[in-house]
């Protein structure tokens, strides 16, 4: 089982399928009672029905970007838990506001196969370059790691002449983080004359299109991409095989078309839909809004579970920039602010291999001040720096699109 972080991601589909559906019926029985949204979700639905993945259509989507609303509406976590909030292990806190449960036990957010996949093994150091304030990233992450037996750096992010000074002492072998992050502190190493001590690295939360591949690459680092989300942890994982992403085992992950509840056909391009097997959190048909499909086949490393294309952009327009994620509230929020203006839109782009906001924004006449005006709302919305662009009235168009994301998807 050496190649393998534990038989399961090896055993027959079939197999999977069945245990998969099993543990789902046990779960939600038990987890019902406390949870009065899943309760909800599942009115007139026979739980011992659902012995496969054609079962679960008769079950709404709960989508990600409908949260903040079902939050609102039952603080903290919409009902969708089902223990109380004290008996949880973090309460957790993602831009828009919306709060994210963590749990107790062992590698509770799955990202442990994401490492070992990428070849990280116990007694390796890692450099931990997501957040550990408030929002999950550097907790679903740090969990993985120490659940296969490595050290971490709780970097987080910022600082970044520190994080130096301590990968030049401390010489990590592994980082996570996101893929721009990593080339800003290769920079920084190669301008300060300090070697580079990576050699593995699992990267999240950012597009990796392949020219910054082959730049990490020449670097002597092999990168492996992981897709995670706050409520879900790692959903779907690279591996040697460098073909697709293979899904977490305790996931049922569905492609379903946009906006409803039906599932596609393999290799369509639909929304990345999962059911968490976890019965602190039990999210059943979670939508998180993220377009992929499933790729045919197995994976040539063995593993047989399903596997993604990889991200494929965004079914609504909650778009993730630098890891975090930007809603369209948000920036309905900043226009509030100021009603002088006409409409607003977020477009994202990408400039030297790292990702950029600038909003634009209609007014009558542009001036110093509300530029930098708008700039500070921004960046108090967000938490994220973006520049200002001020267009005539009237010049954006009329689509209603509030934040356009216009990277490359390679």
């Amino acid at each position: 089982m050496s190649g393998h972080y534990s038989a399961e991601e090896i055993q027959e589909p079939a197999a999977r399928e069945a245990a998969l559906f099993a543990r789902l019926r046990t779960l939600l029985n038990g987890a019902q009672s406390g949870a009065p949204a899943l309760r909800q979700q599942l009115k007139g639905v026979e739980i011992e029905s659902l012995g496969d993945r054609a079962a679960l259509q008769k079950i709404s989507v709960i989508r990600k970007s409908d949260l903040l609303s079902l939050q609102a509406g039952n603080p903290p976590f919409a009902g969708l838990t089902a223990v109380g909030a004290g008996a949880l292990k973090r309460l957790l806190v993602s831009p828009g506001p919306i709060f994210d449960p963590e749990g107790h036990g062992k590698d509770w957010w799955g990202s442990a196969r994401a490492f070992f996949a990428a070849g990280m093994r116990a007694g390796d150091i890692v450099h931990n370059a997501f957040s550990y304030h408030l929002t999950p990233g550097g907790h679903i992450m740090e969990s993985g790691a120490h659940a296969l037996g490595c050290a971490v750096i709780p970097a987080g992010v910022g600082n970044t002449d520190q994080q130096v000074e301590a990968i030049a002492v401390l010489k990590p072998s592994g980082y996570v983080g996101t893929p721009d992050f990593l080339k800003i502190l290769l920079d920084r190493m190669a301008a300060g004359n300090i070697a580079n001590p990576f050699r593995r690295a699992v990267v999240s939360g950012a597009a990796f299109p392949s020219s910054l591949q082959n730049e990490i690459a020449h670097q002597g680092i092999d990168a492996y991409q992981a897709y995670a989300s706050a409520e879900l942890g790692v959903v779907a994982y690279e591996t040697p095989a460098r073909s697709g992403l293979v899904v977490n085992e305790g996931l049922v992950v569905e492609i379903v078309h946009p906006g409803t509840n039906e599932a596609l056909a393999e290799g369509e391009v639909g929304e990345v839909v999962v059911t968490r097997l976890n019965a602190e959190y039990p999210l059943l048909r979670f939508g998180t809004g993220d377009l992929s499909r499933v790729l045919p086949g197995t994976s040539a490393c063995g593993r047989t579970n399903l596997r993604l294309a990889g991200w494929l952009g965004r079914a609504d327009q909650r778009t993730k920039v630098k890891g975090m994620f930007v809603d369209p509230a948000q920036i309905a929020a900043i226009a509030r602010k100021f009603p002088e203006l006409g409409r607003l839109r977020l477009v994202v782009t990408r400039t030297a291999e790292q990702d950029a906001m600038v909003l634009r924004a209609e007014a009558a006449s542009a001036g110093g001040e509300l530029s930098a005006a708008l700039e500070a709302a921004l960046l108090a919305s967000t938490k994220m720096k973006g520049a200002i662009e001020i267009v005539p009235a009237g010049s954006l168009p009329n689509d209603g699109k509030v934040i356009s994301d216009e990277r490359p998807i390679s």
